[in-house]
């Protein structure tokens, strides 16, 4: 008796201790909203309202925390300048996506337009220059292939900030974050907040 009770028992035993240790079943519409994503940087209507702006000419060497769009003439590096330091302490790489301000804070994101050819390239400010009166930005020669003006070596640009470093540590998003998709917004606020550090 006591072995057809162990016999009928000991299944019903298994199935028990089966159902308390596998979890239930989720639906993965469910799972996927619990995992926590990160919120991407949200435009704001400062960001919207610097995109309406008109591009500016920087004057001088003052520092524009402000994220309004530039407008001058670009020049690329010359290939003397491979593996020299810039001025974050990086060593320069002509196939990179470099750029060089005077105006612009080091670590600020932007994309640079051809107004010749409407070609935009994204770049990393993490120089200073150019010292040429009219000119707003340096590139590589990589970007200067990239946007066509290699040959004629120096073009007329916009340069559309998407994330500036700000004294304060915090980062701006530029005017050229309105036009920016939401995976560029997050990288550039990203790298911007590590250079505002």
């Amino acid at each position: 008796m006591a072995r057809r009770l162990a016999v009928v028992i000991w299944p019903m035993v298994m199935s028990a201790l089966a159902a308390c240790t596998t979890p239930p079943k989720a639906d993965a519409a469910a799972t996927h909203e619990d995992v926590q994503q990160p919120d991407p940087p949200k435009l704001n209507a400062e960001v919207e309202e610097l995109a309406l702006l008109p591009p500016v000419a920087p004057k001088g060497s003052k520092l524009d925390h402000s994220g309004r769009t530039q407008k001058g003439r670009a020049s690329y590096y010359a290939d003397r300048f491979a593996n020299r330091k810039m001025a974050n302490g990086n060593r320069f790489n002509p196939d990179s996506n470099t750029a060089a301000s005077k105006t612009l804070p080091l670590g600020t994101t932007a994309k640079v337009t051809n107004v010749q050819n409407g070609k935009s390239v994204t770049v990393k400010v993490e120089d200073r220059g150019p010292y040429v009166d009219g000119r707003v930005v340096d590139l590589t020669p990589k970007i200067a292939d990239e946007l066509n003006m290699r040959k004629q070596g120096v073009a007329p640009v916009i340069v559309a900030p998407i994330a500036v470093p700000q004294p304060d540590g915090a980062v701006k998003l530029g005017a050229g974050a309105a036009e920016a998709s939401p995976q560029e917004v997050e990288q550039a606020t990203r790298d911007a907040g590590i250079a505002a550090r």
